[in-house]
């Protein structure tokens, strides 16, 4: 509707996320590469930078996603400001004096074993490091950036044990090293502050090329993403005064429920679409019209702040609409959860959430009792970690190794051993009025294990708790797990498509063959190739063979029919033919929480159907993408969540939010509620 005015190609597709920023990628990929031969100063120092210990991306991709982030906050073109009285080489002089001072002070330790000595090795390593490189050449200031920026992060040199005086009787004595120490620390902190401003600055001007070239890109291809919708949409409203007028004629009445995951443009949106006077374009100035719109949020969870959500614009917005004579009530009573349940919460939440809008803090509303706690059962739980303990008393790495071990216990003696019952609520006969409750036993699909976050550092933290699972035998269905290309099944899958697509690679033959969808033994597999010298699916051996080797022809010439016909047919038919030669269908539901590997199998064909939709025209290509989304880890495994569907649930509180589980485990505990320092922020008025 409206193309021309919004300025759109009346036959535009959508961008999916993942092909959106698979485009974004090669954007920046050739932008780079042109840049390399003359970088500008914002481009030369972040590619200086080393990466953290939690970050094994590489500096290259880390500024890619750096890019990709100010993408999806283009409608922010602002420049960012810079601090013209910094002057960074001359804050690098001091500092790297300082810190020449205090490692010469540190190396009078006559213990290497004392534990200040041994902690604060990383600044002796930049001393040494910086003197080193001087003794051939100049100073090198953005390679010493990147060190001092590092050893501020250092949280061992940061905060490092406090050692013994007995070690220290040369020149200089622990006391004297040890206030040395505290200065030093907040002199690299402070210095890291002003660099990582002043170069995000740099970065946010430099990497607005890169972001030009990916719009060239979309337009070329006739594709608009998440944002471009947003925009464009905006701008249609905004700019257009008959075309605003039109639609605020027709919106009689506006309801939006979940307003806290609202971001800035869809309050823009919506604030003028409910005005009461066409001639207004200012969002900020509109007044919407009496009894025409109708908003429900609760900023405690906003929690989508990855696709722009911002709870700052849901305070500001219902502080304008309030001082515009909108009326704001709130809703105190919960009826979900029992008031045990209720005065935890409370009792954690309240003197936390103080209603500071300088940090987004959103204010804390009691919650009051419907339903009555249950007389046979506790409704909380605190679950003791068996080993807590590590070499420094209770530390994170010895919870998180051995929870998970707790958590499965803890599920499996609640599903066997407990007698414990449930309140389920079935719906009400032809889908009217609020159906009935019933008391049950408590089963496995009545148990949902919720975590912050999947990954940590890079690795998936869920691994455990399903291998919890799985060893005492308990269903479960992993919802949005990013270990998709790490599952067996998946792994499968690849290999054989691998193998069709390049037959004389043997190694992928072979991993076809002893994989899940054929499982040909080892030992058939080694004497087959002793025998005929290879595994080739044109190249078949016909001759007689022991009963065990018979298996492994008819796979071969599978393999080779679907090579031929890879290129004549769609991607999805490949992978449904190869599913029903092997019965995999069968196979994987049979298994072990079946349900998600089958649905893991059948996402792959659904992205090959992705995969030509979006203009893939090769069976190759999709391969070349697997592959390539397997080194990412983008793709989270394929979601089941169908009605009656037997199994613990595992997801983040994300994938959670509008659910209900009668037993709910807060797993994770360790992870770190906020970060240090803010990812960005928000000024609205610096568009």
């Amino acid at each position: 509707e409206r193309p021309v005015e919004a300025r759109v190609d009346p036959r535009f597709q959508v961008l999916p996320e993942p092909e959106a920023e698979r485009i974004y990628r090669q954007a920046f990929d050739l932008w780079l590469q042109q840049k390399l031969e003359d970088p500008p100063e914002g481009v030369r120092r972040s590619l200086r930078r080393v990466s953290r210990f939690d970050d094994d991306e590489g500096p290259v991709a880390r500024l890619r996603r750096a890019g990709w982030e100010l993408a999806a906050w283009r409608d922010f073109p602002a420049p960012w400001r810079r601090d013209s009285s910094w002057a960074r080489n001359n804050e690098m002089d001091l500092l790297v004096n300082q810190v020449h001072d205090f490692a010469d002070m540190t190396r009078t330790c006559t213990n290497p074993k004392d534990t200040f000595y041994h902690d604060t090795w990383k600044g002796r390593q930049v001393s040494d490091t910086v003197r080193n490189a001087e003794r051939v050449r100049s100073r090198d200031y953005d390679g010493i950036e990147a060190r001092l920026v590092e050893l501020a992060q250092d949280r061992g040199f940061a905060k490092p044990r406090q050692g013994y005086d007995s070690n220290w009787r040369g020149t200089a004595r622990r006391k004297d090293t040890l206030a040395a120490h505290a200065p030093l620390t907040g002199a690299l902190a402070s210095f890291a502050r002003a660099a990582d401003a002043d170069l995000a600055a740099l970065l946010h001007e430099e990497l607005r090329e890169s972001i030009d070239r990916y719009e060239q890109l979309k337009e070329r291809l006739g594709r608009l993403d998440f944002v471009d919708l947003l925009v464009r949409a905006r701008d249609l409203v905004r700019d257009h005064d008959h075309v605003r007028a039109e639609f605020q004629r027709r919106f009689t009445h506006i309801l939006v429920d979940e307003f806290q995951d609202t971001d800035p443009l869809q309050a823009e949106i919506l604030l003028l679409l409910s005005a009461d006077e066409p001639r207004v374009r200012s969002w900020r100035e509109a007044r919407p019209a009496p009894g025409k719109l109708f908003i429900v949020g609760d900023p405690k969870q906003s929690i989508y702040r990855f696709r722009r959500a911002d709870v700052g614009t849901y305070q500001l917005v219902r502080d304008l609409l309030v001082s515009r004579g909108a009326g704001l009530v709130y809703l105190k009573t919960s009826f979900r959860a029992v008031p045990s349940i209720q005065n935890l919460v409370n009792a954690a939440f309240a003197p936390q959430m103080k209603g500071d809008l300088r940090t987004l803090q959103a204010d804390y509303i009691d919650l009051l009792p419907n339903r009555t706690d249950p007389t046979d059962q506790p409704a909380v739980i605190a679950l003791p970690v068996p080993f807590p303990y590590g070499s420094r008393g209770v530390t994170f790495t010895a919870i998180e190794k051995s929870l998970p071990d707790a958590v499965g216990a803890l599920v499996a003696w609640l599903i066997s051993d407990s007698g414990w019952k449930v309140t389920e609520r079935f719906a009400a006969t032809g889908g009217h009025g609020n159906g009935r409750e019933s008391r049950v036993p408590l089963a496995a699909r009545h148990i949902c294990i919720l975590f912050r976050r999947f990954e940590k550092f890079g690795s998936d933290i869920t691994r455990d708790y399903v291998q919890a699972l799985e060893a005492r035998g308990i269903p479960h269905l992993l919802v949005g797990g990013r270990s998709f290309h790490q599952r067996e099944e998946v792994e499968a899958m690849r290999a054989a498509l691998s193998a069709i697509e390049w037959p004389d690679d043997e190694l992928s033959v072979f991993a076809t063959l002893r994989g899940s969808l054929f499982a040909v033994p080892d030992a058939a597999l080694l004497e087959y190739r002793h025998r005929f010298g290879r595994l080739h699916p044109f190249r078949i051996s016909k001759g007689e063979m022991a009963e065990q080797l018979q298996l492994i022809p008819p796979v071969l010439e599978l393999l080779g029919a679907l090579h031929r016909s890879r290129n004549y047919i769609p991607v999805a038919e490949t992978v449904a033919r190869l599913l029903v030669a092997t019965r995999a269908y069968a196979g994987f539901a049979l298994r072990p929480s079946g349900e998600q590997a089958l649905a893991n199998v059948l996402h792959i064909a659904e992205m090959a159907r992705r995969y030509e939709e979006s203009g893939g025209i090769s069976f190759r290509g999709f391969i070349e993408r697997l592959r390539e989304d397997a080194g990412n880890g983008v793709a989270g495994e394929a979601p089941i969540l169908e009605e009656g569907s037997d199994g613990v649930r595992i997801m983040t509180v994300h994938r959670a939010k509008g659910l209900e589980f009668p037993v709910v485990v807060l797993a994770d505990s360790t992870a770190t509620l906020a970060h240090n320092r803010a990812a960005r922020h928000i000024d609205p008025e610096r568009k």
